[in-house]
């Protein structure tokens, strides 16, 4: 039987005690977050706490073709950029993103103070995302059996199937 303390540190987080790791890539990105569910006992979710610098995002503007998303705001504010719209995040608001093209989807801190969020999603074993500032696309598959697979690369266009095959 698994005594009280071990049980607790498989279950539980608090977005308070984690370590943050800053990522930075100027002059728009700059966040820290630590990503809460590793070590835990969950498979299908992870959740992220993000901290945004003023002015800033954490992610380029983007979408998921399998994974749902769900950004749950603590403290601060900012703005959602989503569907070429610009809609006003303050503390409380969940925001809910389904997976498809119709949600492309970015946090800005539009703010003076730090955005404090939690990003949480399901984990997909197989996800392509897309990146419509950029023309890239991300193709990411990860399996115990099959290992991992992930390449970034732009959209130049698709090849015939049978392209270099003998």
């Amino acid at each position: 039987m698994t005594d009280a303390a071990s049980l607790a540190r498989l279950l539980i987080r608090n977005v308070d005690d984690v370590d943050l790791t800053q990522h930075v890539r100027e002059p728009l990105y700059d966040s820290r977050r630590a990503r809460l569910a590793a070590g835990t006992a969950a498979r299908k979710l992870g959740a992220t706490v993000v901290v945004t610098a003023p002015g800033k995002r954490a992610w380029p503007y983007h979408l998921h073709h399998a994974e749902e998303e769900m950004f749950v705001i603590l403290e601060g504010s900012g703005t959602l950029r989503v569907a070429g719209e610009m809609l006003p995040l303050r503390q409380g608001d969940v925001v809910f993103i389904p997976a498809g093209k119709a949600y492309p989807h970015q946090v800005i801190n539009t703010s003076d103070a730090p955005l404090k969020y939690l990003a949480i999603s399901g984990n997909e074993p197989v996800e392509i995302c897309e990146y419509p500032d950029s023309g890239k696309f991300l193709a990411d598959a990860a399996g115990e059996a099959s290992g991992s697979y992930r390449v970034t690369q732009r959209d130049t266009g698709s090849v015939d199937y049978w392209d270099g095959e003998p």
